[in-house]
């Protein structure tokens, strides 16, 4: 059952919405759970008139101590939030409002603007597994993988639960629209290069941000993690990227908790692009990116696979739905423009929301 109350603008943090709390507490990816892939959030992440949660995406290590991984922009509070601040499971939205189960504590983030949307939150014992697991996948492996168009994806988020997709593309450069506070706030927008996009309608949905996207094999090498989407299209950072990147800002090198299990997993349909026509396509969409990304319409430019033709590359563009454009080529140096649609790219937590409760603090 969902219960509508009055709504307002979402939040970039994450999603503004959900269900009520009986049907939260039937659903293992909304309700108090100690797998990974669930409901939480910051406990100081709300407005007078609302609060907001994500995912807590897995579990890294660092320094032999444990931490939560999620964005910046769940844990963090899109670089607002002090070290200490407290992290709950499930997330206030959840939770009506209230604060639940505290789990860990804020400790560290990659700032926004350093080309991953990536915080770590140090674990509080006895209260969330210690092996990694995430609900609807199971333990992962601690072997990272580089994402390949078309290689067969899966995760967890507190919206979607376990749902699968395929990398439409690589190494893309996307602009993201952010909003700092809770229902409140100035937007503004976020650049990113080097970027994993799935091009889905039911991958993910706002409130999934900070899950982790894994291979879907049996091995679950972590591969992205995500952080913003539109109602077709789920942007993820590399996680070798996150996790150097976290790194830093922790002072300590990070690495996930799992086995160490590293199977082949890479396409093998019609949606792959070979080697060297991977190499040529990111040197053909690097020196074109600036041109087309100069028109406000084009929120994202990448290397996908050619439509019609397997194994061989293609420049894709996502353009805003509805937002009148320039006029673009068929065609790159040689390579197919497949021209994709999409709603505006936000962190997650705008584009399938919901009316929440209001909450007065």
């Amino acid at each position: 059952m969902i219960r509508l109350y009055r709504v307002a603008s979402a939040a970039a943090t994450v999603l503004l919405v959900g269900a009520s709390m009986a049907a939260a507490q039937g659903n293992p990816y909304q309700s108090s759970n100690d797998n990974y892939g669930v409901s939480g959030g910051n406990v100081n992440d709300k407005s007078n008139a609302f609060c907001c949660s994500g995912t807590l995406g897995s579990l890294v290590t660092a320094g032999g101590g444990l931490y939560v991984l999620s964005n910046n922009h769940v844990l963090a509070r899109a670089d607002q939030a002090a070290p200490g601040e407290d992290i709950s499971q499930p997330g206030l939205i959840d939770n009506g409002c209230q604060v639940p189960e505290i789990v860990a504590d804020f400790t560290a983030a990659a700032a926004l603007g350093s080309n991953v949307d990536a915080a770590v939150a140090g674990l509080r014992a006895g209260t969330m597994n210690s092996t990694g697991a995430i609900e609807g996948i199971g333990t992962i492996s601690s072997v990272v993988k580089a994402a390949a168009v078309g290689l067969a994806v899966t995760k967890s988020g507190r919206t979607t639960g376990t749902t699968t997709g395929t990398v439409a593309s690589i190494n893309t450069s996307v602009n993201v629209q952010y909003q700092k506070g809770c229902g409140k706030g100035k937007k503004f927008t976020v650049s990113y290069t080097n970027q994993v996009v799935i091009n889905s309608s039911t991958f993910s949905a706002g409130g999934d941000s900070g899950s982790l996207i894994v291979s879907n094999n049996s091995c679950h090498q972590p591969v992205a993690l995500l952080y913003a989407g539109s109602s077709s299209t789920t942007i993820g950072n590399p996680v070798g990227e996150v996790l150097s990147k976290v790194g830093a800002a922790l002072g300590s090198s990070v690495s996930f908790v799992g086995g160490s299990c590293s199977a082949f997993a890479d396409p093998t349909g019609g949606d792959w692009v070979a080697d060297d026509q991977l190499e040529y396509a990111t040197t053909v969409k690097e020196a074109h990116v600036s041109a087309l990304m100069a028109d406000p319409a084009v929120m994202a430019v990448g290397v996908g696979a050619d439509a019609s033709e397997p194994g061989r590359a293609a420049i894709v563009i996502i353009l805003e739905e509805g937002r009148t454009h320039r006029p673009l080529p068929s065609e790159i140096d040689g390579l197919q423009v497949r021209v994709l649609r999409s709603d505006l790219i936000r962190a997650y937590g705008w584009n399938e929301a919901q009316p929440q409760q209001a909450c007065s603090r």
